[in-house]
């Protein structure tokens, strides 16, 4: 037996049969794949902020993640650690995916340093802030449903996911099988707390993938199911 040859076979075989693996994991399957539902459709667009970027950075057309890291945006460095961990590294490869966050004027040194702590000379290039005054960053926040306040000094552990068409998406119902089972009441998934390593690593990471499944089924012409939306919502408060 050849086992120099038999072992070039194995080596082939692993690396043909990895990335369909990893595919077949990142894509629900079609029976169980349900769109993610659109629970806020008048989210603002970010249009009238400044960035480092020589591109104007905006929310259409992309697939965002989006927070707010406000006036100290070092004391988010866990927050935001999280979100480069569990997010940033598994999506960043995906076609017109990115995280913004939404920054008050002034604090354009203090990311630096933010910056620098995250990036370990890794490639950040779909990771975007983005600067306006204390009252346009308060606009956007305020256009998006939560169940929590900004903080005063404009920062939230909570991210948010926002579609190509400025819909902000997330779950109308967020109750467990057990809950279903004993018909608690319903409650939604709105937003995304980054302290929250199960959330951000299971919800959040599987909401995603669901989106991009849904995106990449309207590519092939293949999706034709109905999103529900924000009118759902027996409950109209904010986060």
């Amino acid at each position: 037996m050849n086992y120099k040859k038999v072992s070039r076979y194995i080596v082939l075989g692993i690396l043909f049969f990895l990335p369909v693996t990893f595919l077949l994991f990142l894509y629900p399957a079609t029976h169980n794949y349900e769109p993610l539902d659109i629970v806020n459709d008048k989210v603002k667009e970010i249009d009238t902020f400044n960035s480092a970027s020589k591109d104007k950075i905006l929310l259409k057309e992309h697939i965002s993640v989006v927070g707010f890291f406000g006036k100290n945006p070092i004391s988010k460095s866990i927050t935001a650690l999280n979100l480069k961990e569990l997010i940033y590294d598994k999506f960043k490869g995906f076609k017109r995916f990115q995280i913004v966050i939404v920054m008050p004027q002034g604090t354009e040194e203090a990311v630096g340093e933010l910056k620098g702590e995250i990036s370990s000379y890794e490639d950040i290039r779909f990771w975007h802030f983005v600067f306006g005054t204390d009252k346009e960053v308060k606009r956007v926040f305020y256009s998006l449903k939560s169940k929590n306040s900004l903080a005063e000094d404009l920062s939230s552990d909570m991210v948010f996911i926002i579609d190509k068409d400025l819909n902000q998406r997330g779950r109308i119902d967020d109750r467990t099988d057990y809950e279903i089972e004993k018909n608690k009441p319903i409650y939604p998934l709105l937003s995304y707390n980054c302290i929250e390593v199960s959330e951000i690593k299971n919800k959040m990471s599987d909401d995603l993938r669901i989106i991009f499944t849904e995106y990449r089924q309207k590519r092939k012409g293949e999706f034709n199911s109905d999103i529900r939306r924000a009118s759902d919502l027996k409950s109209e408060s904010n986060e």
